[in-house]
Formats: C-alpha cells, sequence, structure tokens
C-alpha cells in the first residue's frame, strides 16, 4: 500500500511534522510520503489561500498517479471535492476524518483551532459534514494565552471546551498541531484526535476493503 499525504502548503517544517507522525503511526507496514504543494502560499489561512493551492495540488495527484489513496493534511480540507472528482483513489481531508471519528466516541466534539478568524470558516466545515449537532463547540486561545507555550496554550483551550462546553472529545484543528494528541490526552483525560492519524486510519480502511469515492454523480467530470 502506497499512501501520499499532501500538504496543501508549502511550509517545509510542517511537512517534516506530518511525515514524522505519519511514520511513526504506520511503522514501516506500508508506504507513506508527505509532500509539500508546490507554488502554495506558506500557511493555508483565507479561502484566497485555498485557491492558490490548487494547482499544485492537483499538479501532485497527476504526478503520482502510483499511489492508492491520498490525504489532503490541512483540516479545513482545502480542495477536498476537487481532488475526489480528479481521481478514482480513496481521497480523505484530516477535517472530515478527525470530526467523523469524534462524533463516534462522545456525545459531543469541540475543535481547538490556532485563531479566533479560523472559528467560523471550522464551523462551516461542520455544517457541510452534517455534524452540527454534535459539535459542542469550536475554540482558539485568546490573545492571553500567546505567552504560554504551544503545550500549554492548546491544553488551556481544551480544558475550556471540556468545562464550559461539555466537550467530550477534543479534535486538533490544524495539522500544525500534530503530535499534541497524547500529552492533551492524558491531561485531559479525555479522547484527542490528530487528523492526520485519524485520516490514516480510514484511509488504510478503504484502501483495504477496495472502496473509494463514488463516481456515479457528483463526483464524476463526464457526468452529463
Amino acid at each position: 500500500m502506497k499512501i501520499l499525504i499532501i500538504n496543501p502548503n508549502s511550509d517545509p517544517s510542517m511537512t517534516e511534522a506530518i511525515q514524522k507522525t505519519a511514520a511513526n503511526f504506520i511503522f514501516g507496514n506500508f508506504e507513506v510520503i508527505c509532500k509539500l504543494t508546490p507554488g502554495a502560499p506558506k500557511f493555508i489561512e483565507t479561502y484566497e489561500d485555498e485557491l492558490k493551492a490548487a494547482p499544485g495540488m492537483i499538479q501532485l495527484v497527476r504526478e503520482n498517479i502510483d499511489y492508492d489513496a491520498y490525504i489532503i493534511a490541512c483540516h479545513d480540507d482545502p480542495n477536498l471535492d476537487t481532488i475526489k472528482e480528479i481521481t478514482n483513489k480513496p481521497v480523505i481531508g484530516i477535517g472530515e476524518a478527525s470530526m467523523k471519528i469524534a462524533s463516534m466516541l462522545g456525545h459531543r466534539f469541540s475543535v481547538v483551532s490556532t485563531s479566533k478568524h479560523s472559528i467560523p470558516i471550522k464551523e462551516e466545515l461542520v455544517r457541510k459534514y452534517h455534524l452540527q449537532e454534535v459539535l459542542a463547540s469550536v475554540k482558539a486561545p485568546d490573545e492571553d494565552m500567546n505567552k504560554l507555550s504551544e503545550k500549554e496554550k492548546y491544553l488551556n483551550v481544551s480544558k475550556l471546551a471540556i468545562e464550559e462546553d461539555m466537550a467530550e472529545v477534543i479534535v486538533l484543528g490544524c495539522a500544525g498541531m500534530t503530535g499534541l494528541d497524547k500529552y492533551l490526552q492524558e491531561k485531559l483525560d479525555v479522547p484527542v484526535l490528530d487528523g492526520v492519524i485519524c485520516a490514516l486510519l480510514i484511509t488504510m480502511g478503504l484502501v483495504k476493503y477496495g472502496v473509494s469515492t463514488s463516481k456515479i454523480r457528483r463526483f464524476n467530470p463526464n457526468w452529463e
């Protein structure tokens, strides 16, 4: 099995972190490679950023057709529908994967994001996936938390989601948070989900099961 993880941005350090998480999880059982997107912004923060990343993401898929599946490693799932349309292989976004798994593990879940700006974007994504009934909240650090370490900052936000919003599962809302899941889970005593791992879990299962995106209508580019 060969899985290509597409980092929609062009940040080498984030690509390396995603690769490390994936390699540690699969432990050599199959091949997984993470590649950054050529010509993309360094970070995906706006809808314009998503559009700028699209040509490079399409290029990566078309240049790597020998892979069995593709993962979009940005929690906003940028251009996910487009990538599903241009390939017959399974395509999984870490946002969709983590939130749908979260809905199976508790009564309600909260997404911990990086900035206040991203909160309505996450909320809209939740509605797209019909998960609004099981969303407790989308939370991001306040300005007074910026002096804290990354671990402590997201730990504090997660505690607020659990205590104030009654969340029972925490979803890490950025690929850049990869690797924080087990630290936070130990501190919080609730499931904490890394989207990269969640996407790998689903992708491996789909490839082994031999099923992929339906091409009968919505994702069929030749449908008439």
